[in-house]
């Protein structure tokens, strides 16, 4: 496989491979960043195994692929950890390509002094020199993937690079259409029954009027008609949900920019029956029409006596 040293600019289309099995063989440099690329990765649904021997490589594919056919994105941590059985790696890819098994490697790399600092930071030792200095360790683990690096696929330098930047790199390798959709959950709740713990952002209405005192509404949910016309009709409802969509317009594609995958809106009024149910629908329908990946749940809804929803 011939190396392509990577210029993020230039890489390659997003979902190139989004309809294969990808089989991906992270390898590189202690301290590059692997850990923190595999994390990514796994975000993106990829099955990840870390400091596997590479001689076991081509059976656990052969058993993911076969006996558990649903694992069809792979990732093998490879590296000097591994001691001995690193030197088999090399021998490993080229039965691979005699075999005619697609894979792809990538190899993280970063400058000496910026993995020697990394290590100072972290007070870990290295692994190709753990009774003498960093230094001496980085070099010979260099060296010895020299082979290694020539075969890659992929190179990413993280000596420059935030986590943010590094995940953006791996999203636009690896990731499809599927796994750059933001997943938003928009959830109904009362105060009174415990804020919900996963919440990203909690809206607080419990200003808005609340049907509870009508008795005719009392009984039903904020779902209903009826009920939602009496919320929906007072003017600083009416305020409110301007200044909300406008405030939801804008905040939702900051949040896909900076990479989340899932985003939890809870709106919550005393008991979550009437005002946050009636919002929590107004902001999931406002969601809904403009293409967002969002379910709606109302958490509290049937802790009260609701006769009709």
């Amino acid at each position: 496989m011939e190396a392509e040293t990577l210029d993020i600019q230039n890489e390659i289309k997003t979902g190139e491979f989004a309809d294969k099995s990808r089989i991906i063989i992270v390898t590189g440099m202690s301290g590059s960043g692997k850990t923190q690329a595999c994390r990514y990765l796994e975000d993106l649904g990829y099955f990840c195994v870390d400091n596997l021997p590479p001689v076991f490589i081509p059976k656990f594919v052969e058993l993911c692929t076969h006996a558990m056919g649903h694992f069809n994105k792979m990732v093998f941590v490879v590296d000097t950890r591994s001691r001995e059985f690193f030197d088999d790696l090399v021998q490993v890819l080229d039965d691979m390509d005699k075999d005619n098994q697609d894979y792809e490697m990538l190899f993280m790399d970063a400058s000496d002094d910026v993995i020697i600092r990394r290590y100072k930071e972290t007070r870990r030792r290295h692994p190709m020199a753990p009774a003498t200095r960093i230094s001496d360790g980085v070099f010979k683990e260099r060296t010895r993937l020299e082979s290694v690096r020539a075969k890659s696929t992929y190179i990413i330098d993280t000596s420059n690079l935030s986590k943010v930047e590094l995940r953006e790199k791996i999203q636009r390798l690896f990731g499809n259409s599927d796994s750059e959709i933001m997943n938003i959950s928009v959830l109904s709740f009362g105060f009174k029954y415990g804020m919900p713990l996963d919440a990203d952002m909690v809206l607080d209405v419990r200003f808005l009027p609340n049907p509870f005192y009508i008795s005719e509404l009392r009984h039903k949910s904020g779902s209903v008609p009826e009920v939602a016309a009496y919320i929906e009709e007072k003017p600083v409802t009416q305020e409110y949900l301007k200044k909300l969509d406008a405030f939801i317009d804008f905040l939702v594609p900051q949040y896909i920019r900076e990479g989340k995958s899932q985003l939890v809106i809870a709106i919550g009024c005393t008991g979550g029956m009437h005002r946050s149910v009636f919002i929590a629908k107004h902001v999931y329908d406002l969601l809904a029409k403009k293409g967002y990946a969002v379910n709606l749940e109302h958490r509290d809804l049937m802790k009260n006596d609701v006769w009709e929803v």
